[in-house]
Formats: structure tokens, sequence, C-alpha cells
């Protein structure tokens, strides 16, 4: 007996093991056909998930084990907060209220990757269960191996997973299993003899034909393919959709720019508010390889922290330009991802209600928070210096260029056609200042019929220059064909440049609150994403142009004036400084006043996002606890059959049998059976066996009898009371 129960769980075990083995094909994809990265995590999650389910029968340590396993894998992918700290439970609260109010409203797509591996963890543990169940209880494998093969048919077809090798692990795994599957159902119907019975027996034949007939598959001649590769069809009929090398795509902001052109589709969405002073660009990063199809860095990223969120990088020198101080606040749009931080020229401390810290790359100026990848919404605000450039000072400034400038901001490719070089040189042939220079190419395509527009935009062809084809042949491109085609000829000149991405101004919103004078709240969408040109000035730093046919650069340009006139006498002075001293001191008092506004404008904005945050955290509690409420409404009978057998096994241990029978007697009137009036317990006794078809309810009557009149003495055998009492409970809760 204790053998056959070995080789039994021996076998459960294996079968288990091949539906891991197989689940796994399923998992092996995915770094290939879609953007999961640490796809093993989840494979080693699952084979917990499939272990504990085996080797423990508690439910509720099965649960704690997987939960905590879950919790694991979070905090190590995406929570940087110590484990179980108040900051750590925060970041998991904002999480669930943020992505709660994705699901409500529908927008799947905006999930952050916590919450997506979130679930995806959750439904690897339902199948762990749900494949356990299959394999090791109904011992039910077929269906699995079919779906398993279809599934690897499937992407091998229309993916870019090559699945031969997979499809013969699924073969062997599966073969082997399936004669496996047999042996058990042929032992548990006890239908097999003692050599049956023997499973090394059993499977070596079996696993013996399976490898030659996969070794022969592998090895033996095969013929062409008789019918044609479907994708080719699919995709002229679909028009390419869905297979990423289309023609159109999705107007907004991405990091890929490796590959430019194309058209765009308009979308209208909101990516971010903002209240700031007058309109400007709102900068998020810049690039500088040109690789005569689009833009790649030349570097990696490495984010170094803001501390206290000042901000030492500058694109100019604050001592050489003129600038007014403001502040600005921006608040992500909540349903809109946009992981990076936007800010205007000037930037100079950045912080957040959340005291989060902010990272930067200062190769490309790109700023992003803590929490970026997780709770992309958060508002923030900015401290910036909005810089005035003198024209008389670009124009006098020297052309002695720092050796790291030149080398990275003057690179083109090789093959760069010549005529692009020579269009250049021609357009710049009456202006001296580099400024100048800038400015006639900046001004050409308005002057010589560049056409903006985001529909039938060309996609240079292998061997064709990007910026050659919008020059000579097309003429008709949106932001990123006339900021690129101007970058590149400014460093065909010996100018540097380069590319930077963010969006435009936005517009003002129609309610406007109250706000302080020359402040608006603007409303920034996907439709103004933008690209745009930065030139280097030794003395100045980088200043900002606007080539894009349409577009109007919001960054100010000043005109130093000098005149000997007389302004008058001396008195007249005296007069004139006594008045702007009289009125000095209510401008201070408004400036304040206007100053104070803002900062409870503010302080508005977060703490209404704050409410929120709470609001969709307790909603998540109240659901959390009506599912499971409903759950144990569902599962009420088999909840309180497990305290009837816990409480039934406490009160067994020492075989008390006055307190024991009794529970008998409460457990046998809570299910239906009562006792009538007057009636006996004999009586009783011979009914409860009569209705559940048993003697037992008889013998324990008479053995608690004896023991009330016998001065609680025990005549019966201990075990065998113990089997009478268990025999009576089964069928009570069967």
């Amino acid at each position: 007996m204790t053998s056959k129960i070995s080789l039994s769980s021996i076998s459960s075990f294996i079968l288990l093991l091949a539906g891991f083995l197989l689940f796994w094909e399923w998992l092996r994809p995915l770094e290939e056909v879609t953007d999961t990265g640490n796809s093993h995590l989840f494979v080693i999650y699952t084979a917990i998930c499939f272990l504990v389910s085996f080797f423990l029968r508690n439910g509720w340590v099965k649960f704690a084990l997987k939960f905590i396993a879950l919790l694991l894998i979070l905090d190590y992918l995406f929570l940087a907060e110590t484990l179980l700290s108040r900051e750590w439970l925060q970041l998991i609260k904002t999480e669930v209220s943020y992505n709660l109010e994705i699901a409500w409203n529908n927008d799947w797509y905006l999930m952050t990757a916590f919450f997506r591996s979130l679930l995806f963890l959750l439904l690897l543990w339902l199948m762990s269960y749900l494949l356990h169940y299959w394999f090791t209880v109904a011992n039910k494998f077929f269906i699995f191996v079919v779906l398993t093969i279809v599934y690897l048919a499937v992407l091998d077809t229309f993916t870019v997973y090559d699945a031969p090798l997979a499809m013969v692990r699924t073969f062997v795994i599966s073969f082997v299993v399936l004669g496996l599957s047999r042996y058990v159902k042929l032992m548990d119907n006890n239908e097999t003899n003692d050599k049956q019975s023997n499973l090394v027996t059993w499977m070596l034949p079996i696993v013996a034909i399976v490898l030659f007939a996969a070794l022969l598959g592998i090895y033996s001649p095969k013929p062409t393919p008789q019918w044609p590769d479907p994708v080719p069809f699919i995709k002229s009929t679909a028009g390419h959709v869905g297979f990423g090398d289309g023609p159109v795509q999705k107007v907004g902001y991405g990091e890929d720019d490796s590959r430019l052109g194309g058209s765009f589709v308009q979308d209208d969405t909101t990516v971010f508010e903002a209240i700031v002073h007058d309109n400007v660009y709102w900068r998020i990063e810049s690039k500088d390889v040109y690789t005569g199809k689009g833009w790649e860095r030349s570097s990696e990223l490495d984010y170094a922290p803001l501390e206290n969120g000042e901000v030492q990088w500058r694109t100019f020198p604050l001592e050489n330009t003129e600038t007014t101080p403001y502040e600005a606040m921006v608040r992500p749009e909540s349903t809109n991802e946009l992981p990076k931080v936007v800010y205007p020229y000037g930037i100079n401390r950045i912080e957040s209600m959340q005291r989060e810290t902010f990272y930067m790359d200062m190769a490309s100026g790109m700023i992003e928070a803590e929490s970026s990848e997780q709770s992309p919404n958060r508002s923030y605000s900015v401290q910036y210096d909005a810089p005035s450039f003198s024209l008389d000072e670009l124009r006098n400034n020297s052309n002695n260029d720092p050796e790291d400038i030149k080398q990275r901001y003057l690179q083109l490719p090789e093959d760069l056609p010549e005529r692009v070089s020579n269009l250049a040189a021609e357009v710049v042939e009456d202006e001296e200042s580099r400024y100048d220079k800038a400015k006639a190419i900046e001004s050409y395509f308005a002057q010589n019929g560049y056409t903006y527009q985001i529909e039938d935009v060309s996609v240079p062809d292998e061997g064709e220059d990007y910026v050659d084809q919008f020059l000579f042949e097309t003429h008709v491109g949106y932001c990123d064909n006339f900021s690129t085609s101007m970058v590149v000829m400014l460093r065909s000149l010996d100018i540097p440049a380069r590319w930077v991405k963010g969006f435009t101004g936005g517009a003002e919103v129609a309610d406007q609150p109250p706000l302080p004078d020359g402040y608006s709240l603007y409303e920034v969408t996907n439709n103004n994403a933008h690209s745009w040109v930065e030139v280097f000035f030794p003395d100045t730093g980088w200043v900002p142009f606007e080539p894009t046919s349409g577009f109007t650069n919001p960054t100010d340009f000043y005109q130093d004036v000098t005149s000997d006139i007389d302004t008058g006498d001396s008195s007249e002075e005296e007069n004139a400084t006594e008045e702007e001293t009289s009125e000095e001191e209510p401008e201070l008092e408004d400036a304040e006043a206007e100053e104070e506004q803002e900062d409870n404008l503010i302080g508005d904005l977060e703490n209404n996002d704050n409410w929120n945050g709470w609001l969709y955290f307790w909603i998540s509690i109240i659901v959390v606890i009506l599912i499971l409420a409903t759950v144990a409404f569902l599962k009420r009978n088999q909840i309180r059959d497990w305290y009837t057998l816990r409480k039934w096994h406490k009160l067994t241990q020492k075989l008390e049998i006055e307190p024991a029978y009794i529970y008998l007697l409460t457990l046998l009137e809570k299910r239906g059976y009562k006792r009538r009036k007057g009636q006996t317990l004999r009586q009783y006794a011979v009914e409860i066996d009569q209705q559940l078809r048993t003697t037992e309810m008889y013998d324990l009557t008479l053995a608690y009898e004896q023991y009330i009149y016998r001065n609680q003495e025990i005549s019966e055998d201990k075990s065998k009371l113990r089997n009478l009492f268990q025999r009576v409970i089964d069928q009570i809760l069967a």
C-alpha cells in the first residue's frame, strides 16, 4: 500500500512538472513579441505557485506564500522604498488609486507597468491553480497540449518568435506525460496488474518511442512549404494595420526617433495643464547624433539626483543673459501617461508636494521624477529665469567653440549628400555673424515654399537621406523635417546645433481661474508635441530657434538702444525718482499679494490631487471588501463546513464524549434534523440513522448513555469511538 501511494505521488508530481514546462513555453515568447522585461521573474513566480499548490494542503498557508512572493517581485521591480514602510504603503496606495481611475475610465492602455505586472502575476497565480487541478485532480492533460501547440503555431506564423525548438520540446513533454497520465488512470481504476503498476517499466518504452520519433522528425528530409505564407496577404489586405511598419503614426511625444518620417494622426488628448506666465516652449530633451534616417544619443542616459530640486544644468549662463524670474505649476493629465518632466527655458528649481526626488541626465537635459514609471500624473512646480537675448551680443559672439562642443554637435553622417551643405552655404552667403546665418536658415523654409503638413509625408527609402529628401524632393513635412534640416545645414557650416523635443505652449483654457496678472492656465495636448533647434553661441550658450513654417519662437530677443539726447534738468530727474519711489511700495504689496494668491492656487490644486488619491484608495478598499464579502457569501457552505471540521477536530483530540455528543446534536439541529418534543435520544438516533442510512448514531448514543450513567467512564475503545463520530460528521457534511 505504501509503495502504491508513493508511486501515485511521484506520478502526480511528474504530471505537474510537465504542466509547468508546457506553461513555460507560453511565457518564453514574451520578451520577443511584447515589451515585457524580466520574464524570468514571472517564470520563477509560476514555479513557486506550482510547488506550493502541490506540497501544501492548508489553503491559508498557500495563499500567504503566493501573496508574499507576489509582493517581493513587485518590490524588486518597481519599489525603491523600504519594504512595508510607510512610504512603501503610500506608493502602493497611489498605484492602486491611479490605476483604478484608469480602469473606471476604460483607458486600459494607460495603466502603469506596476499595475500591469500585478495583474499578470495574479493571472499566473490563477493559471497555476487551474493547471494543478487539471493535471493532478481531474487528470486532464490533452486539451492543454492542444492549446499549447496552437499557441506556438500562431506565434511562429505571425510574429518574430521562432518556435521550431519549442514545438519539439512540447511534443516530447506532451507524449511522455500522456503516457504517464494513462498509467495514472489505470492505477486509479485498479485495472493494472503487478507488471503494469511498475512505473519505470511502463514509462521506459514510451520515452524511447517519443525520443526516436522526435529525432526522426528533426533530421529527416522535409518538403518545401506547400501553402503560401499568409502574412503578406494579411498585411496587404489590412493596409499594414497592427504590424508596426505602416506609414501612419499617432501624434505625441515618443522616445524613439531613430527613423523619422511618415504621416501622423491628430490627437487632441490633454497631456498636461500648466499655470505659467506667458506662452512658453516646454522642453524635454535634446539629441545629438544624426544618422541619415533620424536621431539617436551619443551616450546612454545617466540620471543624477537633483539635490533639493536644485537644477544646476543650464542652456545659457545667467551672468551673461538678462532674465526675469517666474514660477510655473504643471499638472499632468492622469489619463495620459507622460513619465518625463516638462520645463521652460531657464529652469533652476523643481519640486512637488510629495517631496520626491527628481533625476536629470546632464547630456540631454531630460528630467524624471522618482515615481515617473509608477505615478506619472503628480503635479510639480518649476522656478525658472526666462531669458531675453541681446541681438547685439549674439551678433558679436566669438566663434571659439570648445572642443567637446565641436566634437559632439558638429557630427554628420559620412554619406550626407554634398548638395545639402552646398545649399546651406548658398543660403548664408551674404551673412557674416553666426546669429545672422542661423536666422537665414531659420527663415529659408518659409520663404521658399516648404509646406507644413502631417499627412502624406514620405519616409526615406534605403540609401536615401531624410534631410536630402525633404530639401530637394518633397518640400513637405512637419516639425521633425524642418528642425532636423536646420540642424544638419548649420552643422555643415561648422556651427554647433542640436535637435530638441518637447511641447509648444498649448492653448489658454476658456474658463480661467483667478490668477496673478500675466499668468494663465494653458492646456497642452498631444497635438502640441514639437521639435525645434538650439544653436550654440560661445559667449551666450544654447539659443532656441524655430524653423517650422507656421510656428513662432516664443523666446525674447531685444536690440540695445543707445542715445546721447539730454533727458532734462536734474530737478525733473529728482521728481521722477521720487514718484517712482512712492509707487514702489504699492507695487511690492501687489506683487506679494499676487504671489500669495498663486501659492494658494497651487496648494488648492495639490490638495485636490491628494484628496482624489485618498478617494480612489478608499474606493479600492471598499471594492476589495465587497469582493471578499461576495466570495464569502458564495462560499458560505464551504466556510461553514471548514469551521465545523476545525471545531470538531479540537473536540476529538482528547475525545471528551459529552461535549462531542452535544456538539453533534447541535450540528444535526442546524442541518435540519430536529429532535421532536418528548423524543428519547435512542429514538432520535434511530431516526437519524434511517435518514443518513447509517448505524453509527445509535452506537454513539449507547456509548454516550453508558458514559453518563457510569460516572464518565469509557468502556469502548477510544479509536473506535473516534471513527464512529467521524463517520457521522462525514455523512452530515456530505
